[in-house]
């Protein structure tokens, strides 16, 4: 029997990623996943596409990421199956997307201070309909000729952490955003602990899962073998689920869906601590054979 293959962070147009949650389940199916988890920037919004655009057998887990700051560092947390109609997470979600896009504008305000040909303008049809982002300005500079590729727009000199045209904003201590979305049902692990400018030590780690925390993202596109190992020993002593995920975002990176994968068994144990939403199976067309 073949294995089953588990991809637990993913990210479509309803964020930063540049294909419509529709045409990201149809690529799961063809990258031969069982099952894919949404989980856009800090909203839910391309749930019920994907949900209707789902191939026969294949299983999409409900999730988001969670933007949250730790003493000033960006830290983001998975938050798989929430409940969506959730007063308090949905209130945090909102205002972390409203305050994205101011700091997005002041972004992009900055950017034009330093002579670079980028509008607001620019960056929303980049963008389409979600919150933008910092990929979004990244890319808007790329088509500018201002950088090679949007990963350039990263860096002190652009857009990168602290960067000329940097701003900061909004988003809650990663502790209130874990007790929020256990409040709403829902399964919150930290993404890419070891991602760089996402670095998060073990004690904080530690920290974390006493507040809560279920499980840290162990298999990821940004993480060696070692840090891998590490991380996979510290989930087992802590007793936190250990997941994987390939952070896909369309063609705005080159991992590839399916590049990282979650064990069966550590799936298992993140849907048995789940209360609010569940995940949903593609059904075949009446007459299709089942």
């Amino acid at each position: 029997m073949a294995a089953v293959r588990i991809d637990l962070h993913v990210h479509s147009s309803a964020s930063d990623g540049t294909d419509p949650p529709a045409t990201v389940v149809r690529r799961a199916a063809r990258a031969n996943l069982d099952v894919v988890a949404l989980t856009d920037h800090d909203t839910q919004a391309g749930i019920a596409e994907a949900r209707q655009a789902l191939p026969p057998g294949l299983t999409l887990v409900p999730g988001m990421e969670l933007s949250c700051l730790l003493e000033g560092s960006s830290v983001h947390l998975l938050a798989y199956l929430v409940d969506p109609d959730d007063p308090a997470l949905n209130a945090e979600t909102e205002l972390i997307r409203d305050d994205r896009t101011h700091r997005a504008r002041a972004m992009v305000g900055k950017l034009r201070e330093l002579g670079a040909p980028v509008t607001w303008g620019q960056v929303t049809e980049i963008a389409g309909g979600a919150v933008v982002g910092r990929p979004h300005i990244a890319r808007a500079l790329a088509a500018a000729g201002v950088v090679e590729t949007p990963a350039g727009a990263f860096t002190e000199e652009w857009i990168g952490d602290g960067g000329r045209a940097y701003a900061g904003r909004y988003a809650p201590d990663p502790a209130r955003a874990i007790a929020l979305v256990r409040a709403a049902g829902g399964v919150p692990v930290l993404a890419h602990p070891r991602s760089p400018g996402y670095e998060i030590t073990d004690e904080v780690i530690t920290g974390l899962a006493a507040a809560g925390l279920a499980g840290v993202e162990v298999w990821h596109p940004d993480h060696d073998h070692s840090e891998r190992r590490r991380l996979a020993a510290l989930a087992s002593r802590l007793g936190l689920v250990a997941t994987g995920g390939s952070d896909d975002h369309g063609s705005f990176n080159a991992s590839g869906l399916g590049s990282e994968t979650t064990p069966p068994e550590e799936y298992e144990r993140l849907l048995g601590q789940a209360t609010g939403a569940q995940p949903a199976t593609g059904q075949p067309a009446p007459g299709e054979p089942r």
